[in-house]
């Protein structure tokens, strides 16, 4: 039998998760996701992702600016809901809220918990250079992301992979996964596990003092900076007082003076090492090949980058 659900969410990460409830037929009595807000060059009122999944499922839509105050915490409850699915929602759940849904509040959390709670768990596992990461189906309680463990899946990081590659095969896996949930909670076969206290991280939210390109760090640290906050929000260095950001990189070939370039195909010396920059962007441009780039703006070997 379906299940009575308030979807909570607000990124691209979080539609597929309300695609795929609502393709398993589940009764959605309200989705909750951010306010519009103004983006863009004209500062255009834009809604959120799920915001605009949900109008085109004709979901009713609800977008508290806070969830603390008694009168939101009663229309929260007032949807009698079985449980509330929480995807990348970004407002604090207090208890009254927590403990409205039958069975609770249920998370898609973008990593193997208790390794990287919080905010950015994506950028920091490519960061990190991890070699594998997934995704955890929690029950939420009133700490960051220390709920118990419901469901748990598994997905390998390529050594070249992008923070944006990775958050599309995980934002799929959360959608399966979280279907997979519900089906044993319906059934009554859900069995939760409290998370470790051992190997708990933080992934804490990606700063702007920490996107600039570190060329004396080793050439697989640079790498892993470069894929792992790529596409957004970009590492970035300067050509000529331009800013470029460096969307794809791999292995170079090379030794040399930190930030020096080695070749005229932008392989750039690193502490150890070296790093070959293969998509970038301009300010203001779309992506392009590290080609195309040399093309418009030459770079030869011996030019050092700040």
């Amino acid at each position: 039998m379906p299940l009575r659900l308030i979807f909570m969410g607000t990124p691209d990460f979080a539609v597929p998760t309300l695609i795929e409830l609502a393709a398993r037929g589940h009764d959605i009595a309200a989705v909750y996701t951010r306010a519009p807000r103004p983006a863009g060059r004209g500062m255009d009122m834009q809604i959120t992702p799920v915001e605009r999944e949900a109008r085109r499922l004709a979901l009713p839509v609800f977008t508290p600016k806070t969830l603390k105050d008694a009168a939101a915490q009663e229309v929260f409850a007032a949807h009698q809901a079985d449980a509330a699915v929480v995807v990348a929602y970004g407002l604090l759940l207090p208890k009254p809220v927590l403990d409205a849904p039958r069975l609770g509040c249920f998370n898609v959390h973008a990593s193997l918990l208790p390794r990287w709670r919080g905010a950015a768990p994506i950028n920091r596992a490519v960061m990190a250079g991890d070699r594998e990461t997934g995704v955890t189906i929690m029950r939420m309680d009133e700490g960051l992301d220390t709920g118990a463990m419901a469901m748990t899946d598994r997905i390998p990081i390529g050594s070249d992979m992008t923070a944006g590659e990775l958050h599309d095969a995980l934002s799929r896996l959360g959608a399966d996964l979280m279907a997979r949930a519900l089906a044993a909670a319906e059934r009554g076969s859900l069995s939760l596990t409290p998370q470790p206290e051992a190997g708990v991280t933080y992934a804490a939210k990606i700063s702007k003092n920490e996107t600039r390109i570190d060329w004396g760090k080793p050439w697989a640290e640079v790498h892993n900076h470069i894929r792992g906050l790529s596409p957004f929000p970009g590492a970035w260095l300067e050509v000529d007082g331009v800013r470029v950001k460096a969307l794809r990189s791999t292995k170079g070939e090379g030794n040399g003076l930190p930030g020096t370039v080695l070749d005229d195909r932008l392989t750039i010396a690193c502490g150890s090492g070296s790093v070959r920059l293969t998509q970038v962007q301009r300010a203001g441009k779309q992506p392009m090949s590290a080609d195309e780039f040399l093309r418009g703006t030459p770079v030869k070997a011996g030019f050092r980058l700040a």
